[in-house]
């Protein structure tokens, strides 16, 4: 490991980033010092430039993907190397389009849960069915997180390093229980523990594998929406939006800092859509004229 990579785990692990944005931004400085194959303490603005012009291109990627590379890069530069003579604001920003996420039916996800391979598997989408978690939530949930007294679940220092309470209903808790009793090794500290090499050290699975559960149960279940561990998170959401829940009560459990954020659930949402009154419905309007059938020639 460089020097420099070093640095910047340090960095993001400081800052508390989530495992996937680690992950996404390491991989991002890579390929960035990889194409120029020079380290990214000698390149600059120019290079960065002509690295998103690249990923535009040749590799073709989406706009969203792209965003995300130059977020990393931004962050190395801006964070890790300290560099001030870096104007990011002259690097023009490609606009991405706003998409709605994808959102299955309660049948669909019925499906998607009994098509799961294996009990972990099906526990997972249960989990996150159940409670909105997002990936790196669920992947490292305690035993201790599961209170079966005042049934929550206790989220400690999520997105943004903020905890919060989920409620925890019974069929997921007879579910955590069925698959915590199936388990031929004890979890002992976390509720889904990857294989440990030693019997002190225990490790949580890796969120890749939760993102493999949704898509082996979706081709399973023959789903060919494009789906992964966040849909179930908007599922959550706009199921509980349908069945009468308020937006300030689904956003403390999903654990948005602002409103505005779960207001997208509005446009998901069968039941507010089919509610809100269509203008046309308040006029009157005439009736179209009855169209007569035009005469024949020769007929009086």
């Amino acid at each position: 490991m460089t020097p420099l990579r070093q640095r910047m785990l340090e960095e993001l692990r400081r800052r508390n980033f989530s495992p996937d944005t680690t992950r996404g931004y390491v991989h991002a400085v890579a390929q960035f010092a990889e194409y120029f194959n020079k380290s990214p303490e000698f390149l600059g603005l120019e290079e960065i430039g002509q690295f998103q012009l690249h990923l535009l291109d040749e590799k073709k990627l989406a706009l969203h993907t792209i965003a995300l590379r130059m977020g990393a890069l931004r962050f190395l530069y801006k964070r890790v190397l300290k560099r001030r003579d870096l104007d990011f604001e002259n690097l023009p920003l490609l606009k991405t389009p706003k998409k709605l996420p994808v959102v299955l039916s309660p049948e669909e996800v019925t499906r998607l849960i009994e098509a799961a391979p294996n009990l972990l598997y099906r526990t997972l989408l249960m989990l996150l069915y159940a409670t909105g978690l997002r990936r790196a939530e669920a992947s490292t949930l305690k035993l201790c997180d599961i209170d079966s007294s005042l049934m929550l679940i206790h989220v400690r220092q999520g997105k943004g390093a903020r905890d919060r309470e989920l409620p925890l209903t019974q069929k997921l808790l007879d579910a955590l229980r069925h698959y915590w009793c199936s388990c031929k090794v004890k979890p002992r500290v976390y509720l889904f523990p990857s294989h440990w090499e030693s019997s002190d050290e225990e490790k949580p699975i890796s969120d890749k594998t939760i993102w493999n559960a949704c898509h082996e149960s979706a081709l399973r279940a023959g789903i060919t929406k494009r789906l992964g561990p966040h849909t179930l998170r908007h599922c959550f959401a706009t199921h509980m939006l349908e069945a009468g829940a308020d937006l300030r009560t689904i956003q403390l459990l999903l654990g948005h800092r602002r409103l505005k954020e779960t207001a997208i659930y509005l446009h998901l949402s069968r039941r507010h859509l089919q509610a809100a009154v269509n203008p046309l419905d308040q006029i009157t309007v005439p009736d179209f004229p009855r169209q007569t059938q035009p005469s024949k020639k020769g007929q009086s």
